[in-house]
């Protein structure tokens, strides 16, 4: 058994990602691009969207990642299009029933010490990105 550490994280982020890929292929949009839907759905500035969706996805190249999602007709004026904000919540739901069975079988005192010591790691991580 893996003790909790960066490569027990990094093969839970793989699974996560291999599942999400499932959702994603048929969709023709990859793991990017719903990364950059997902925080457009959540974006309520004041930063620019390809400023936050750099900062807290870790895209360099945001701004062409976005150009991109544009031209596909899913964001408007740093906002989700009728057919983004579509998409988003249909993905969210496959992404939910997908994954529901894992969190379930979660005691809830063991999900939120996962949770805090997830965000301590995100926390010092982003930190240290920043320098």
């Amino acid at each position: 058994m893996l003790p909790f550490g960066s490569q027990l994280i990094g093969q839970t982020e793989k699974a996560l990602n291999a599942l999400l890929r499932t959702v994603l292929v048929d969709r023709q949009l990859s793991e990017r691009e719903w990364v950059a839907l997902r925080l457009t759905s959540q974006f309520d500035g004041p930063d620019a969207l390809a400023e936050t969706i750099r900062d807290r996805a870790q895209f360099a190249d945001a701004a062409d990642l976005l150009s991109g999602l544009e031209r596909r007709g899913l964001i408007v004026d740093d906002a989700l299009s009728v057919a983004g904000a579509d998409l988003v919540d249909e993905i969210g739901r496959e992404i939910r029933a997908l994954t529901e069975p894992i969190w379930a079988g979660i005691d809830a005192a063991d999900a939120e010490a996962a949770a805090r010591a997830l965000r301590s790691v995100l926390a010092q991580t982003t930190m240290l990105l920043r320098g």
